[in-house]
């Protein structure tokens, strides 16, 4: 082999070499500090986030247009709930309106509810309605898990009216 293609050969192996250490530097910051979560720090905030939050979500998933109604089950019109409300966390009193997408719970910045918590992953849980209209949820296999009532989940479950959803130090309720 000639001296010129055992250079060529060299450099392309370090910068390849450097590629590989510049993106694992990327992916380590990523998971270490998340996104920004600066203007969340006060209440207001975080009301001002929600409004972000329910514009992104109707963005990502429009409402279906065969989405069952409140006669689909009798006396369902009644339990059904209209809202997903942080009872405890850094995100408390925010709400989201359900309107039949899927909410997408963890600390990804595309994530529905972005949780800035330690005990989150970036793509943690979801929230969707199945073909009856009733409300599940489902753990995408994060490290920590996600607990309905006291009982960490391991496939998709229901969701009654009021059960608190915990996910790391959030606490998430379905409510009328």
């Amino acid at each position: 082999m000639s001296e010129l293609t055992l250079t060529v050969m060299r450099l392309g192996f370090l910068a390849v070499l450097w590629l590989f250490v510049i993106v694992a530097v990327q992916v380590i910051r990523s998971d270490l500090f998340g996104t920004r979560v600066t203007q969340r720090g006060s209440q207001r905030g975080s009301r001002r986030d929600t409004g972000q939050g329910r514009q992104q979500a109707a963005r990502q998933a429009p409402a279906p247009a065969g989405r069952p109604s409140g006669g689909g089950g009798r006396g369902r019109g009644r339990n059904t709930p209209t809202k997903l409300v942080v009872t405890e966390g850094t995100l408390t009193g925010t709400t989201v309106a359900l309107q039949g997408q899927t909410i997408t719970l963890g600390r990804a910045h595309d994530s529905t509810i972005v949780l800035d918590d330690d005990y989150a992953s970036s793509r943690h849980a979801r929230i969707y309605p199945d073909q009856s209209g009733q409300w599940i949820v489902e753990d995408l296999g994060s490290t920590n898990g996600t607990y309905l009532d006291r009982s960490r989940l391991t496939t998709p479950t229901p969701i009654a009216l009021g059960a608190p959803i915990r996910i790391g130090k959030t606490v998430i309720e379905l409510r009328k």
